[in-house]
């Protein structure tokens, strides 16, 4: 069962996951969440930068940070995904919001397959703000068809190295099921989500509607993003969002 925590400076709570992203967040009472696209991504500590200056704008805290959203070269291997992870959090650390190996930020990390950054970009981010409104608001992070939290991704990754539709169906089907446990988790149903999103470079088209749509996921919409998750072997990557605004700066 997923452990849930709340990031009182923050004004969200958070599932508790790894030390470089939690599982999701959802707004505490009086707060909202909304979403920040940059029109042209930046290099990552930019990027961050970037997001905390424009929360100063807001007269919000640093600490009001709720999800990244990265763009990537290329899939790392897990040594490399480890260093990345680790530059990533020391920014949040600088923040004063990762501590004590705990991290409440969710995440989303995905590969371009054309376009491709030549450094990890920062993509969007999303943050609490004050309201008196009554609807709630949340972000899932990013998950692929793996489980998070062993020594190594590969020793679970679902189907390895089957990328045939068989093997992409259960790989979808084992991540759908993955985003319900942390919407349950923090209170929410499909029905909640703004958006919806899938990345993957392989065909999935045929299992949109099987698999996904019927299942309730696109009541919001789904993207497919022609993108790969960011550690090899791993294939399909889907988030979920339910904001009260989204932006572009």
């Amino acid at each position: 069962m997923s452990e849930i925590a709340a990031f009182e400076h923050g004004g969200y709570r958070y599932i508790k996951a790894v030390f470089q992203y939690s599982g999701g967040i959802a707004a505490e009472p009086g707060f909202e969440i909304e979403r920040a696209r940059f029109m042209k991504p930046m290099a990552l500590a930019d990027g961050m930068a970037a997001a905390k200056a424009y929360l100063s704008s807001l007269g919000r805290p640093v600490s009001a940070i709720a999800a990244f959203e990265l763009r990537s070269p290329a899939p790392f291997t897990e040594p490399q995904f480890k260093e990345f992870n680790e530059t990533y959090v020391g920014n949040l650390e600088k923040w004063g919001i990762y501590k004590n190996g705990i991290n409440p930020v969710a995440r989303t990390n995905v590969c371009p397959e054309y376009s491709r950054p030549k450094v990890p970009m920062v993509y969007a981010f999303s943050y609490t703000l004050p309201t008196e409104g009554s609807r709630e608001t949340f972000i899932i992070s990013g998950g692929g068809e793996a489980k998070e939290g062993n020594k190594t991704y590969r020793e679970s990754i679902v189907c390895l190295g089957d990328t045939s539709p068989a093997g992409m169906r259960s790989k979808i089907k084992y991540v759908m099921t993955e985003m319900e446990s942390r919407l349950s988790a923090l209170g929410f149903n499909w029905e909640a989500a703004v958006c919806t999103q899938g990345y993957t470079i392989h065909d999935i088209g045929k299992f949109i509607r099987p698999e996904i749509v019927e299942r309730g996921a696109a009541s919001g919409g789904f993207v497919w993003h022609f993108a790969r998750p960011p550690i090899v072997d791993l294939e399909f990557e889907m988030d979920v969002r339910g904001t009260a605004r989204e932006i572009v700066l």
